[in-house]
Parts: structure tokens; C-alpha cells; sequence
């Protein structure tokens, strides 16, 4: 059984960020590698790389940042007194254990069901700056190839997947990412509602998903 059924047989209307992970790996899709627990003595540090981030991983929490629940850059000297400070702050919750990435190009890829149009795919600009800039676009899944190649063509940062400044991008990762959310989308189409990835890291080969929340029906 998948982790989307079985999270969906539960009656849980959302997924821990450890669950959307793995639910991404099973159908292919580059996530950072994670360790999760309540205690610091079930995270392995012989098989993380610092400097590493922490994350309060709940079903209940989707805006972790907002209630102080992601400490970054956690070097290995400062890793248990920082894991004891989110584990008094979320005594009952799990936390989420990875290694910081380069920050590169930050793109969102999300899926929203749409009661006019039903389940569509979102691509644009990500990071922090998604909600100001707005810079994003839209296709009804299932999407195609030259479906893709446009979506990264329309939005207004579309310079920045071409090169601007030398700026080097997995384009072909990208395409190939949103192909894969889509037909992600498509599988799961009767129990999804809403999905988002964000940020994307594009680097100049491969892509992964950093951050990701999902709901149900």
C-alpha cells in the first residue's frame, strides 16, 4: 500500500513532511535525504553531512517557519542543543533531520484541485518570494512534454532557466520533474488536493525538493 493510501484510509486529511517525501520517492521524484525522531539518539549523525537543518514534522504543522519550527545552518557542534531546543518546542511532535543543500535557482511545482478545471499542475518562481512575485503558471494534468517547455517559457523569470548571467539550470531535470508531478497527479488524482513543492532546488545538473506539503480529500 502506498503511503498516500494509507495516510487516505486513515482518515487523515494531511501528511507529515517525512510522508510527502517518501510518497515523492516512491513515484521517482529527488528529495533530501531525511532521518526523523523525537529523540536526538535516533538520529545517526555518522550519516548526515553538516552543516544540517532542522525541521518540527508534523501532519498538523504546515507552516513550519511561522511558529519557529526550522533552524538552519546547524553546524555539528551546536546539533544536540539545537534538536533539544525544537524538541522542548514541540515536545509531541517528530523532527526532521537533513543536510542543508546549495541554494540555487528556487522554482514551486505544486498540484491543485480546481473545482472548475479538476486537478491542474503549477509551476513558477519559489522560495520565499512566491506569494509576492506571483509568478507562476498553470496546466490541467495530465500535461505533455511541449507542455512543459512552455510552462517554463511563460513565467516572467523564464531568463533565469535560459542562462541569464551564466546562470546554469538543469532545464531537461525541470521538464522532466514536471512530467513526473504530473503523472504523480494523475495516479492519485481521486485523493489528492493540494500539493506543494517549495522550494525546488534547480542546480546545474538535477533538481530535488527541499520543502513539501500535501493534502487530501
Amino acid at each position: 500500500m502506498s503511503v498516500i493510501d494509507s495516510v487516505f484510509k486513515e482518515g487523515r486529511k494531511s501528511l507529515a513532511e517525512n510522508e510527502v517525501k517518501e510518497a515523492l520517492r516512491e513515484a521517482g521524484i529527488p528529495t533530501t535525504d531525511f532521518q526523523v525522531g523525537k529523540a536526538f539518539s535516533a538520529i545517526d549523525q555518522k550519516k548526515l553531512k553538516f552543516p544540517v537543518v532542522l525541521k518540527v514534522c508534523s501532519p498538523d504543522i504546515l507552516h513550519k517557519t511561522d511558529v519557529g519550527g526550522v533552524a538552519l545552518d546547524v553546524a555539528k557542534d551546536q546539533f544536540e542543543q539545537e534538536f533539544s531546543k525544537m524538541r522542548d518546542r514541540f515536545p509531541n511532535e517528530n523532527i526532521l533531520v537533513e543536510s542543508m543543500q546549495d541554494r540555487k535557482v528556487e522554482v514551486i511545482v505544486g498540484l491543485i484541485n480546481d473545482a472548475t478545471f479538476g486537478l491542474t499542475i503549477m509551476f513558477g518562481l519559489g522560495g520565499i518570494y512566491t506569494e509576492v512575485y506571483k509568478d507562476v503558471t498553470f496546466r490541467v494534468v495530465p500535461i505533455k512534454r511541449e507542455d512543459a517547455e512552455e510552462m517554463l517559457r511563460e513565467i516572467k523569470a523564464a531568463p533565469i532557466l535560459e542562462g541569464f548571467r551564466k546562470i546554469k539550470v538543469d532545464r531537461e531535470g525541470i521538464i522532466n520533474l514536471l512530467l513526473a508531478v504530473s503523472a504523480f497527479g494523475e495516479k492519485h488524482m481521486d485523493k489528492l488536493d493540494q500539493m506543494d513543492l517549495n522550494p525546488v532546488f534547480i542546480k546545474s545538473r538535477g533538481v530535488i525538493v527541499v520543502d513539501a506539503k500535501m493534502l487530501l480529500k
